[in-house]
């Protein structure tokens, strides 16, 4: 058994995510309104003196009315600008007013040394008349004071210099997914990296259950973040019966990024089987008696779990009322891990239609899902919004494949019928994917029809070997040049 988890209450990644919809312009203005009192209340709340100068400051904050300042990706020659990819876009809405208080923030700083201070008293303390156990507690305060109030490149170095003092592996790694969320809040991808891969090698040097399912949901969102959702499917919705990483992000969010990333990546039977008609995705997304049956494990359990309890149970659940469209999810994290804040209800219906549609092949709900998740999900979320056009461009890709490999001729005005779209955008649409050799096809526009032209297994692997060792024949190529060496050089 592993010690309980330590170091996971800051950051909190909720708050990044406020700040990212003071900036994005598609968020609601309501949205805006909530997410600035919100990011105001954490500021006053959690002393977040460089934090406040990072967002308000009216030369260096990101946030700053003007939009003048110094942008996000580039440090100030004093060093006193925190590096960070928060924002949605590079000018914030001049609708939010984020005012700069020059007393509030002095007053902050007044606070933040004071308990500085007394932290140092206390390392004092615990070194003349203490031991290495307490010394370590004393710097832990340290390293979680720099990360609640939002100063990236102390809390990194504080965490890096407990982390180098600390024998014990479970707080090690409980260090280093604390810097993987430092990474996350500010949108440092180059870190998270990093981080990961050392999380990663802790973890297979004795790493326990807990800790290495956390490490799981941790890859599944960075892998989100740089767009290989083929690796973070499986890692994403195998987290979904274990998931205890609160501090990472809710559990209404991380459904939302499996059945993203399983219905772009997933093959046709996986697809199936881990979202289709995966337990723990129909009890959120099902409607009906197939919600029921999930919640009440007889998905799982087979027909067996039908016993007369489990029938008492479905019968009194399965109302008319029952099948609602919001789901709130708090409840499921109950004594789970730490919940940041409580789980608003969230409509997943319109990721339910994309699953559905996708899957029985309704090509025109499927657009119109598409569209429904892109406005409610993929613009609305930090982790999502950069990747928004190529998500909703590969799903359209993945749904044109999916049809066309069942034929092998295929009438332009019947497949743009299907789909709910004119020819002309069909026509458009299409020859950019053939352009790039990710459709094997050929439009007819004379005919007004498209012939599909898939090679066979052995000839692809053929066009492949003989693709791949003409680039390497090139390079060898290249190297016995650099490396050859005339008579007159040899030693």
């Amino acid at each position: 058994m592993g010690s309980d988890p330590q170091y996971i209450k800051f950051p909190d990644l909720t708050l990044a995510q406020h700040v990212f919809n003071l900036s994005n312009p598609s968020c609601p203005q309501t949205v805006r309104q909530t997410s600035l009192k919100k990011v105001q209340d954490a500021i006053s709340e959690n002393k977040m003196a460089p934090f406040y100068r990072h967002l308000a400051h009216p030369v260096e904050g990101i946030l700053n009315h003007s939009g003048e300042g110094v942008p996000q990706h580039q440090a100030s020659s004093t060093k006193s600008l925190i590096t960070s990819n928060m924002l949605a876009s590079r000018k914030s809405p001049q609708k939010i007013d984020f005012p700069w208080d020059e007393s509030l923030y002095q007053s902050l700083v007044e606070d933040n040394k004071k308990e500085l201070d007394a932290f140092q008293k206390e390392e004092d303390e615990a070194e003349e008349a203490a031991g290495d156990t307490e010394v370590l507690a004393a710097r832990g305060k340290r390293a979680e004071f720099w990360a609640r109030v939002g100063d990236k490149d102390k809390a990194i170095e504080s965490h890096e210099a407990l982390l180098e003092k600390t024998t014990f592996l479970g707080t090690k790694i409980d260090l280093v997914l604390a810097m993987i969320r430092i990474g996350l809040f500010f949108g440092d991808t180059l870190s998270v990296r990093k981080n990961i891969e050392r999380a990663n090698t802790l973890i297979e040097s004795g790493g326990d259950w807990d800790r290495r399912n956390r490490l799981k949901a941790y890859k599944g969102l960075h892998l989100l973040t740089i767009r290989s959702y083929s690796v973070a499917a499986p890692l994403l919705l195998d987290s979904l019966s274990t998931f205890t990483s609160y501090e990472l992000c809710s559990y209404s969010a991380l459904v939302i990024y499996s059945v993203l990333a399983g219905s772009l990546s997933l093959k046709r039977v996986d697809f199936k089987a881990k979202v289709v008609d995966a337990p723990e995705i129909k009890a959120i997304l099902g409607s009906g008696e197939d919600r029921v049956a999930a919640l009440t494990g007889e998905v799982s359990s087979g027909p067996s779990a039908k016993d007369e309890e489990m029938k008492d149970a479905s019968t009194s659940r399965a109302t008319p009322g029952a099948a609602t469209t919001a789901v709130n999810l708090t409840t499921l994290g109950a004594g789970s891990g730490i919940q940041a804040e409580a789980e608003a209800p969230v409509d997943f219906s319109p990721l339910a239609n994309l699953v559905s549609s996708l899957y029985n092949g309704n090509y025109r709900s499927f657009f119109v899902a598409l569209a429904a998740v892109e406005d409610n999900f993929l613009t609305q979320d930090r982790y999502l919004y950069e990747h928004r056009a190529w998500f909703v461009r590969e799903m359209r890709l993945r749904a044109y494949q999916q049809l066309l490999q069942s034929y092998r001729v295929v009438g332009l005005n019947s497949m743009a019928s299907d789909f709910g779209v004119t020819v002309d955008f069909l026509d458009r649409d299409l020859a950019k994917f053939i352009a790039s050799n990710r459709i094997a096809c050929t439009i007819d526009r004379v005919n007004g029809i498209i012939e599909t032209n898939r090679p066979d297994d052995k000839n692809k692997q053929y066009a492949d070997v003989v693709k791949h060792g003409d680039a390497l024949i090139t390079k060898l190529q290249k190297y016995g040049q650099a490396v050859r060496l005339r008579g007159s050089e040899r030693s």
